[in-house]
């Protein structure tokens, strides 16, 4: 096991080390150098001052939002001395299962390849790519025939699998019990009980009000809901992640949630993050991968028949379409089990790569 202290030390470590290549790391020296030019910086207190400029400034608290951002997702420290795989996953029959669903789910892939023909990746011809530019902002009214795309797997086969897991050091007996009906998948893993829930899950209790509940049409508004919405709005002025996450969990309201969201996972609009998505987009129109057409079809099968998404077809397959080609969704592999899948693209000039 390891200690409190040195766990913590290890995590401020891998947080500092990644903020450290962050756009918000060169932000903050801009500033601070900028700072350097104020009549209120002194020599003799520089460091403070510069701390007290950065934090009047809102940039302490963008600081934290990225703390706390990084927090939410990093994983629990390991002992120093456990290897990498035992850091993603450290159940042995649990990596072996996945590593076999990997292996089933790209040999399913490699052959609809090999039975339609086509390559994992290629680059597109200049006139699909001007014709993907010039609709993208209405790809829904494309209909491609996809009829020869199958899924990769079916829900079922996924289920079988979870069905199918058995800890090799759990021994539950021959004899059948009333553990054995106690649900489909007979996998021993340690879960939180009742008063724990309850715990996690306090702002659901009868005596906490709870926006889509305690607004509704029985309810005055002055009794719930115009109090949740001043205090929401209070929190989008701080700017506070860790506040906005705790205050939706008695409900979002609906004019606030594109701002609360964007707190909460810390995401901001500014021109390098619309360069990024450009880049992104970029790359869908050069280049076709195997996957667009299955979320498309995806995409087809369900949103576009639901009373609710259809009118956010377009919007799912922009997203999604830039989604897979956005190589920062590797880091998450760092700390996940899952092994992400390879493709090149195939040069027409080169054959023979």
């Amino acid at each position: 096991m390891l200690d409190p202290d040195s766990g913590l030390s290890l995590t401020i470590a891998r947080i500092v080390q990644r903020l450290k290549g962050s756009s918000l790391h060169s932000q903050l020296e801009r500033q601070a150098r900028v700072s350097l030019h104020k009549p209120e910086i002194k020599l003799e207190s520089l460091k403070e001052d510069i701390k007290d400029f950065l934090k009047t400034s809102g940039w302490e608290k963008k600081l934290q939002n990225a703390v706390y951002s990084e927090l939410n997702v990093f994983p629990s420290p390991c002992h120093p001395a456990a290897p990498p795989e035992h850091m993603k996953e450290p159940l042995a029959y649990m990596r072996k299962a996945q590593g076999s669903w990997e292996k089933r789910i790209l040999k399913s892939l490699n052959s609809m390849c090999t039975e339609l023909s086509i390559p994992l990746a290629q680059k597109r011809p200049v006139s699909e790519q001007k014709e993907l530019l010039n609709k993208w902002n209405e790809m829904g009214t494309d209909e491609p025939d996809l009829s020869l795309f199958r899924p990769v797997y079916a829900p079922k086969d996924f289920l079988e699998v979870l069905m199918n897991l058995r800890n090799p050091n759990y021994e539950n007996g021959e004899q059948p019990s009333f553990r054995n009906h106690l649900g489909l998948i007979q996998v021993p893993l340690k879960v939180k009980d009742i008063p724990e829930l309850k715990e996690d899950f306090s702002e659901l209790g009868l005596n906490i009000g709870q926006l889509g509940i305690d607004d509704s049409a029985q309810v005055p508004p002055e009794f719930f809901e115009n109090e949740h919405v001043r205090v929401g709005q209070k929190v989008l002025a701080e700017q506070d992640s860790a506040a906005a996450q705790q205050y939706v969990r008695q409900g979002c309201p609906t004019a606030l949630r594109a701002d609360l969201w964007a707190l909460i996972l810390n995401i901001s609009n500014q021109p390098e993050d619309i360069l990024y998505y450009e880049q992104l987009k970029s790359n869908v129109i050069q280049h076709d991968l195997l996957v667009d057409s299955l979320i498309y079809k995806d995409v087809k099968l369900t949103a576009s028949n639901d009373d609710y998404y259809f009118v956010f077809e377009d919007y799912l397959y922009q997203v999604l379409l830039c989604f897979s080609r956005d190589t920062s969704v590797l880091e998450h592999f760092t700390y996940s089990s899952a092994t992400p899948p390879k493709s090149y693209i195939r040069d027409p000039h080169l054959p023979w790569l």
